[in-house]
């Protein structure tokens, strides 16, 4: 009898290029019968307040506040160097105070929103829309400005939008880290055992889509935000890396440095413990 695994990833290309193989039995689920659950990743880190999800993506930030139900998994992270957030406007705002803007972000507990409030901790009028809807927010007048992640970031030059910060330089030059975005983690009411297999899945099916990368264009396609081919490239290029295959050491450490950050910043109240497998 397969194990039933539920398993959560954002409908970006990053996320269904990892997974294309793992959930449309591209490879051996070794016993393994994964229920994929693709949605907006600032509703997959709401979820994971409820646990509701065996495996999953979350933003690192979400993860610093349930790290006690939910174990780093070595496989699958969006974690590198010129990746992270903008902060954009419609118009030419660097130099101005901020602090009195309305400014839209992609969700409470995304990274994108922990690097705002270290890089503009006097922001407090923030509000929460779906990443996908931010650039037409700026646009209508809805907000002052805006937090871009995923596939936006490479189109809100060709709308007219401005850049007022680029949030992954500002974390970059402040800790001498890559960003550590978005990673996968797995719920501890599973077996040690179980965390290591799906590991080790994630790990395989990312190497599978490497090989065949055209493969998993179809998938991508299914629930990519735009259809543009290059901009479906960038995407790729920009949150697909060998930190996605594994951590490694680097990795790690940039994880644990945000973690700090956050602590000495009071976005969280306890620095996380037992954070990667090997650690159990």
């Amino acid at each position: 009898m397969k194990i039933k695994i539920k398993i959560g990833y954002s409908t970006c290309p990053n996320d269904t290029f990892i997974f294309d193989a793992l959930v449309n039995g591209k490879i051996d689920s070794e016993g393994f019968d994964f229920e994929p659950v693709l949605t907006d990743v600032e509703d997959l880190n709401q979820r994971a307040f409820q646990g509701e999800l065996d495996v999953t993506k979350l933003s690192y930030h979400a993860w610093l506040h349930v790290w006690e139900d939910y174990q780093i998994l070595d496989s699958g992270s969006a974690l590198g160097k010129g990746n992270g957030p903008l902060l954009v406007s419609g118009a030419n705002i660097k130099g101005i105070d901020l602090s009195g803007l309305t400014i839209a972000i992609p969700g409470e507990f995304t990274t994108a929103n922990l690097l705002l409030s270290l890089a503009y901790p006097m922001i407090s009028n923030k509000k929460t829309l779906v990443f996908s809807r931010i650039e037409d927010a700026i646009l209508d007048g809805e907000v002052d400005a805006g937090v871009l992640i995923h596939e936006n970031r490479f189109t809100y030059e060709k709308r007219g939008l401005k850049l007022i910060r680029d949030l992954g330089r500002f974390w970059e030059e402040t800790s001498s880290q890559p960003i550590p975005l978005g990673g996968i983690m797995a719920h501890r009411r599973l077996s040690f055992s179980d965390r290591l297999a799906i590991n080790r899945l994630i790990r395989r099916s990312l190497d599978h889509a490497f090989m065949d990368p055209r493969g998993a264009i179809p998938y991508i396609r299914r629930f990519a935000q735009t259809m543009e081919e290059d901009v479906l490239h960038a995407h790729l290029k920009t949150f697909v890396n060998d930190f996605s295959l594994d951590l490694g050491i680097d990795g790690r450490q940039a994880i644990r440095v945000l973690a700090g950050y956050a602590v000495r910043s009071g976005l969280i109240s306890k620095y996380p413990e037992v954070m990667f497998l090997d650690e159990t």
